[in-house]
């Protein structure tokens, strides 16, 4: 930034300078980190970010959220495939509740949406 950490952000302020997605959605990450919350609630936190960003914000998430809890909400199954508890919801119920490997095993909606999000790799 020209000012550094005196930037000022966003497009509502004199000389001021406007970010991507991406950059705010990393700003905002980086807020959550800082704080003193025993729990995270990050709703869709990497969705504004390349693959590649992404790949490095959950290399260090399970460090950065270590002693504390989180709740990730997404319909990304590459993010939420790491989780140690997933949970599904279909219309507002909870369908489905495990590890990956147990909502694989389970083959049920879950393992159904993960294999539709997979074929687009193949």
């Amino acid at each position: 930034m020209p000012k550094g950490y005196d930037q000022v952000l966003g497009r509502r302020f004199a000389d001021s300078v406007e970010l991507s997605g991406g950059q705010w959605q990393k700003i905002a990450l980086a807020r959550a980190y800082m704080r003193d919350a025993q729990l995270l609630i990050l709703d869709e936190p990497t969705s504004a970010l390349d693959a590649r960003a992404e790949h490095e914000v959950f290399v260090r998430f399970a460090e950065l959220i270590a002693g504390r809890s989180a709740v990730l909400i997404s319909h990304r199954f590459s993010t939420v495939r790491m989780a140690d508890r997933i949970v599904v919801l279909q219309q507002g119920y909870i369908v489905e509740m495990g590890s990956h490997e147990e909502l694989m095993e389970k083959k049920g909606l879950y393992a159904e949406l993960f294999q539709l999000q997979a074929q687009g790799y193949v």
